[in-house]
């Protein structure tokens, strides 16, 4: 018994110190995003635990779009949609074309649940556009997607598990066209060490701190032209995928 108690207090103290050197770390660096109960601020850079928030509003659909609607988003909220049991939504949105801060979609009636349309913004302000100027000295001025909702099952399969795309949680990126008219595509880009293939891997490597699950090429054959982002619940846990 007294073994039990001495592992439980040294775990209790590991627990403690850790919170400790969290705090410090944040206070330090002035960085509130890097705390697990600090409030999601999408204008605030990327944090610890950014990723596990941006996948927690997942349960809360006004929270979100009270989020998006503070980093000045503009966006359309979509009307419910239940196909079956399994397939529909509650918390989809659309980004309003021409929107001060976000980049065109395409298609441009691209709706996704709202934590991923946050998760996109975030992206595109992080990530995207900054990895452009970097490595191809110019802004992306419009993503080009495969969609997000889509009613079936993982890799259109009959049975087994339902796909994130079944609630719009998740959204296909083929490539992006860029401010001065040239296009990066997933499926033509990926390969290589030019600038261009760079760009990709630098916005995947950047997805997977902000979605639960990040698939590119290096995954399998499914995703060679195209980056799966979704956010599947477990990445509130800090259960992410990225490949």
């Amino acid at each position: 018994m007294r073994a039990v108690r001495r592992i439980a207090g040294g775990l209790v103290a590991l627990l403690v110190v850790g919170l400790l050197a969290l705090l410090l770390y944040a206070f330090v660096r002035g960085r509130p995003q890097d705390l697990p109960w600090t409030p999601l601020d999408l204008g605030e850079p990327v944090g610890m635990f950014t990723g596990r928030k941006l996948t927690g509003l997942t349960d809360d659909p006004g929270a979100c779009r009270a989020l998006l609607a503070r980093a000045g988003v503009e966006y359309t909220a979509l009307p419910p949609r239940r196909d079956g049991e399994q397939c529909g939504y509650a918390d989809g949105v659309r980004f309003r074309p021409g929107g001060s801060r976000t980049i065109r979609y395409a298609p441009g009636d691209l709706g996704v649940s709202c934590p991923v349309a946050a998760s996109l913004a975030m992206w595109e302000w992080n990530v995207v556009q900054p990895a452009a100027e970097r490595l191809l000295g110019t802004r992306v001025a419009r993503v080009e997607t495969f969609g997000s909702y889509s009613c079936r099952r993982l890799y259109g399969r009959d049975e087994g598990a339902w796909s994130e795309h079944a609630t719009a949680d998740a959204v296909d990126v083929a490539g992006f066209v860029l401010a001065d008219g040239r296009r990066v595509t997933v499926v033509r880009d990926w390969e290589g060490d030019d600038a261009a293939a760079r760009f990709l891997r630098a916005v995947r490597d950047g997805a997977c701190d902000l979605f639960a699950t990040t698939l590119s090429p290096d995954y399998n054959a499914a995703h060679q032209d195209h980056l799966h982002l979704d956010q599947a619940e477990r990445g509130a846990m800090g259960w992410r995928a990225c490949r």
